[in-house]
């Protein structure tokens, strides 16, 4: 993908293909790329099962609508996060 000035780049996972375990025990997910609308080029994201499983852990926090706690001791987390709360109290 080349770089053009102001150019809207979209990023989506390829709806016909399935999260997958490669070889090297990475999960991949497939993504298309698309520059003005138009579709550049194909990509995967590839996590390390620890990666995949926080992403899994936000995915839940975000569909029940609640914030995603942070899987990192409070000493490792940037500065802004430091303190805050790991997530919201219900009533």
């Amino acid at each position: 993908m080349g770089a053009t000035p102001n150019a809207r780049v979209q990023v989506s996972r390829v709806p016909s293909k399935p999260v997958r375990r490669q070889d090297d025990g990475t999960i991949a997910i497939d993504l298309w790329l698309c520059r003005d609308g138009v579709f550049d080029s194909d990509a995967a994201l590839h996590l390390t099962p620890a990666e995949a499983e926080v992403l899994h852990a936000q995915l839940c926090y975000a569909l029940d609508d609640d914030t995603a706690a942070l899987i990192v001791p409070e000493s490792k987390r940037p500065e802004c996060r430091k303190g805050s709360s790991v997530g919201r109290l219900r009533s």
